[in-house]
C-alpha cells in the first residue's frame, strides 16, 4: 500500500505547504486520536513536544484542536529533545506521543514524528491505518461537548529529562576537570544539554543555544560541525558534542578538531560494552550506510553487524526483534535501548565521556577504533518524477556495480524526508569510489 503522508520518519515537508499544513496536522490529530482511544471510562491522553522552528507555533495548536476534538487530553512540553518526549510518553502513561520537528533540516521544513504508548515509533501498519483515517470527513466521530479533551502545559518536562539523562551516567563518576563544548544546533536541546553536562561536573562551553525560530541547524549542529571544531580549538576543550535540531543524533569532535561519526561511536561503545559484559547480544545493528570497516572491526571482536534499511526506526525494530541493546546509524543516531527507545544524542555522548573519564586518555586516542574503507555520499536534488526508474540511470548503476565487483559497494536510494537521491559508494580504492559516485550522480542529474 502506497503512502500519502508518512515517510521514513513520520510526516515531513515545507511548512505551510502540503503535507505540513495546519489542516493536515489537525486531521492527523483527529485520526491518531481516534485510533489510540481504546474505549473504557478513563481519559485518554497524548503528549506533544517540539523543537524551536517558527512553524511550531502554527502546527502545535492545530494538533491540539485535532486531538481534543475527538476527546483526547493533551500535555504540551514545549522545546524538548525527541527522545525526551518519547520517554515522557511512558512516564506519564500517555496513549501517544507527537514530536513536532524536522530533525536536521533547515527551519523552512517541519515534521511530525509519532510514538506509541511504549515510547517506540509506530509501525508501518499503524501509520498506514492512521493515513486511511486522515482523509475522512472532519465531522466523523467527533466527541460530544462534555467529552472534549483538555490541554495543559507542563513546565518541569525539561528538568525531568535532565535527571533521566544524568541517571544513565555511571554512578559515582563525575566529569570534573573535563572541558566540554556542546553544540545544540539552536534546537530542542538548547537548555537541557548544557544543564545536564554542567550538573555532572563538566566545564561547559555551549554554542547553538540562541534559537530565534529561523536559525535551527544553520551553520551549527551535527550536519555542519565547523563552528564546533573551531570552538573546541578556541576553548582547548577535551571533546565537542554536536546535536541536531531535535537532539536524537550526535557527532563528536576530538580535542584536535577532528570529526568522529556515528560508525566510530558505535564501534567505541561496542568495544567497551563488550569488555564490561553489557552487550545483550554478540552484535550490533546498523543500516546499509555503515562503513564496511566497522563490520570488519566488529568481526575481529567476535561481534556481528546486522544491517537494515536507512532509518533509525528500522534499526530499533531489528534491535527489538533480535534482543540487541546497541545500534545506530553513521549519521549519529545511536540507540542504547537500555536507556532510551530511540536515538538520543546526549545519552550517547555521555557513554563516550564515561570512557574518557575511565581511561584518562584523550578522545583522539580512543575514538578512532577502526580504519574506514573509502566511502562517499552525494545528495542529488530533483524536482519531480522518479529518477531511479529512468533507464539511463539503471544502466549506469549496473555498469558501475559490474566494474566494482566484490571490491566495492553501492547504496542508491531516494530520501524519505527530502526530494533527494542519495548516492553512496564504497571501495577499497579511493579513485574507484570517487569515479563510481560521480558517474551515478551525473546520470541522476541529467534526468532530474
Amino acid at each position: 500500500m502506497s503512502r500519502k503522508y508518512f515517510g521514513t520518519d513520520g510526516i515531513r515537508g515545507t511548512a505551510n505547504t502540503p503535507p505540513m499544513t495546519p489542516e493536515i496536522a489537525m486531521r492527523l490529530g483527529m485520526a491518531a486520536g481516534k485510533y489510540f482511544r481504546r474505549g473504557g471510562s478513563r481519559r485518554h491522553s497524548v503528549v506533544i513536544g517540539k523543537d524551536t522552528r517558527l512553524s511550531g507555533y502554527m502546527i502545535e495548536p492545530a494538533l491540539v484542536a485535532g486531538f481534543t476534538s475527538v476527546g483526547m487530553d493533551v500535555t504540551l512540553f514545549g522545546p524538548l529533545p525527541t527522545p525526551g518526549v518519547a520517554m515522557m510518553t511512558r512516564s506519564l502513561r500517555a496513549d501517544l506521543c507527537v514530536m513536532i520537528s524536522a530533525s536536521h533540516n533547515s527551519f523552512e521544513d517541519n515534521g511530525l514524528k509519532l510514538f506509541g504508548p511504549d515510547g517506540f515509533k509506530l509501525s508501518d501498519d499503524i501509520e498506514l491505518e492512521i493515513e486511511s483515517r486522515m482523509d475522512r470527513a472532519l465531522d466523523d466521530k467527533l466527541a460530544a461537548p462534555e467529552a472534549l479533551g483538555r490541554a495543559r502545559r507542563v513546565d518541569d518536562a525539561q528538568a525531568r529529562y535532565v535527571e533521566i539523562v544524568k541517571a544513565t551516567f555511571p554512578r559515582g563518576m563525575r566529569l570534573s576537570g573535563l572541558r566540554v563544548c556542546i553544540d545544540c544546533a539552536n534546537g530542542a536541546a538548547y537548555k537541557v544539554a548544557p544543564a545536564a553536562l554542567y550538573e555532572l561536573g563538566a566545564e561547559v562551553f555551549p554554542i547553538g543555544v540562541n534559537p530565534d525560530g529561523f536559525n535551527i541547524n544553520r551553520e551549527v549542529g551535527s550536519t555542519d560541525t565547523l563552528a564546533l571544531r573551531e570552538a573546541v580549538l578556541k576553548y582547548r576543550a577535551d571533546i565537542g558534542i554536536a546535536l541536531d535540531g531535535d537532539a536524537d543524533r550526535c557527532i563528536l569532535v576530538d580535542e584536535k578538531g577532528n570529526e568522529i561519526d556515528g560508525d566510530q561511536l558505535i564501534g567505541l561503545v561496542a568495544t567497551h560494552w563488550q569488555a564490561a559484559k553489557q552487550l545483550s547480544k554478540k552484535g550490533v545493528v546498523t543500516t546499509v550506510m555503515s562503513n564496511l570497516g566497522l563490520e570488519k572491526y566488529l568481526g575481529s571482536l567476535g561481534l556481528t553487524l546486522e544491517r537494515t534499511k536507512v532509518g533509525d526506526r528500522y534499526v530499533v525494530e531489528r534491535m527489538r526483534e533480535g534482543g540487541f541493546n546497541l545500534g545506530g546509524e553513521q549519521s549519529g543516531h545511536i540507540v542504547l535501548s537500555d536507556y532510551a527507545t530511540t536515538g538520543d544524542g546526549l545519552i550517547a555522548a555521555l557513554q563516550v565521556l564515561a570512557v574518557l573519564v575511565e581511561s584518562g586518555k584523550p578522545l583522539s586516542e580512543v575514538a578512532r577504533v577502526f580504519e574506514p574503507i573509502p566511502q562517499k555520499l552525494v545528495n542529488v536534488r530533483y524536482s519531480s518524477g522518479a529518477p531511479l526508474d529512468e533507464a539511463s540511470v539503471k544502466d549506469t548503476i549496473a555498469a558501475v556495480e559490474k566494474r566494482l565487483g566484490s571490491s566495492g559497494r553501492l547504496v542508491i536510494r531516494k530520501s524519505g524526508t527530502e526530494p533527494l537521491i542519495r548516492v553512496m559508494a564504497e571501495a577499497e580504492n579511493a579513485d574507484d569510489m570517487e569515479n563510481a559516485v560521480n558517474e551515478i550522480a551525473d546520470a541522476v542529474r541529467k534526468v532530474s
